[in-house]
């Protein structure tokens, strides 16, 4: 399928020239002789590039190019200009348009600059689909009382930059309440950085959160930038902070204290800004009772606690979150949607889920591997060690 272009100018030379030229170049062309066509053309239709003349009756490219920026944000918009209208052609791509191009247009900058925006749109629309998908593998799924709490607790957190320590067993989906927090606060559009402290050495954790300079020890070849810089503007999720050692509990309470960190090696103070929120699935004050971690910390990461409940204590929700799993895996291995008997259900709604929600995942791909297009209560039986 050929890409569409919609040719904007009350110049019929211009226009018609413009048309030729792209059909045969392998576009579909559309044309619109003044401004108010074009518009009209840009509601109706989703074209993959709008190239407009700026001085037109009764609607210039200047206000065709704010209503294409409302109605089709992600097209892109390039300016015809005069001699006379570069200036304006300026303040255009300022206000959105991808770029201007000089009349008389020159062939090869223009082939080159709509080929170029195209695939800035497709990129834009592989991300948006990318992170559409990626979202979906973080939704939290339950709408039993346990899960409204935390809804609730989320909504009124996240427009802040308060700290936050989610609390909860290994796979009740801490992370996922920690995601839902940064993309609903206003540092969504920036970065999302992950450290699971349990699974970095405490000889390493602090160049890992603060960075390192050259030479700073022995297999520290070249600089480092840490984590906590390339959060910056964003949220750092500390997974696991349990497991942090003293040394680093240290260094991350006078970062959180002074908002500023020193590289390992380095002199240099750096001041960040970055929203931290911590998980756990000890009990961080019998932690701090048994002297191996920092009431003060404690305190500095803990501002607002959301408890994660276990999978047992939230059975109701075991059927939605079974419906979402199976619809997500089959989706993955690109089959039909398998049925699930309603006692094979209730038979895993009985379940022990020592490891919760990402338990209960793994057991979703068995059975759908193992299972037939329906998946019945023996299959649970056979393929599931009930307790």
């Amino acid at each position: 399928m050929s890409q569409s272009i919609l040719v904007i100018d009350d110049e019929k030379a211009i226009r018609k020239a413009l048309s030729e030229i792209l059909t045969f170049e392998g576009f579909t062309i559309d044309e619109a002789a003044d401004g108010a066509e074009g518009a009209k053309k840009i509601k109706e239709n989703n074209y993959d590039c709008i190239l407009c003349d700026i001085k037109m009756p009764r609607m210039d490219g200047m206000e065709v190019l704010q209503l294409a920026k409302e109605e089709r944000p992600d097209t892109p918009f390039i300016v015809i200009s005069g001699h006379g209208n570069i200036e304006t052609a300026v303040d255009a791509v300022k206000k959105g348009a991808y770029d201007y191009i000089s009349k008389p247009p020159d062939l090869n900058r223009l082939l080159i600059t709509i080929r170029n925006a195209m695939d800035k749109k497709s990129l834009v629309t592989e991300t948006k689909q990318l992170r559409k998908r990626i979202s979906r593998g973080y939704e939290m799924i339950g709408a039993s009382e346990a899960m409204k709490r935390i809804h609730d607790t989320i909504a009124k957190v996240a427009p802040t930059d308060a700290r936050v320590l989610i609390t909860g067993e290994n796979g009740v989906g801490k992370e996922l309440v920690a995601r839902r927090i940064h993309e609903l606060s206003a540092r969504s559009s920036g970065p999302m950085i992950e450290v699971n402290c349990a699974a970095i050495p405490s000889e390493l954790i602090e160049s890992e959160l603060f960075g390192h300079e050259k030479g700073s020890f022995t297999s520290a070849i070249k600089q480092r930038i840490g984590k906590f810089e390339q959060a910056n503007g964003g949220t750092l999720f500390l997974d696991e902070i349990g497991d942090m050692s003293h040394d680093a509990q240290a260094k991350m309470l006078r970062a959180l204290q002074e908002g500023k960190i020193t590289r390992v090696g380095g002199e240099k103070e750096i001041k960040v800004d970055v929203r931290v929120i911590s998980a756990t699935n000890k009990n961080l004050l019998d932690e701090v009772a048994e002297k191996k971690f920092r009431l003060d910390l404690y305190h500095r990461l803990s501002v607002i606690l959301i408890p994660v409940p276990s999978l047992n204590a939230r059975r109701d929700d075991i059927p939605a979150l079974i419906n979402h799993f199976m619809k997500e895996i089959c989706e993955e291995y690109k089959q039909p949607i398998k049925e699930i008997e309603p006692a094979a259900i209730d038979s895993l709604q009985q379940y022990n889920w020592t490891g919760n929600i990402r338990e209960l995942r793994n057991v979703i791909e068995r059975l759908i591997i193992l299972s037939d297009k329906i998946i019945t209560n023996k299959d649970v039986e056979t393929y599931i060690l009930l307790k």
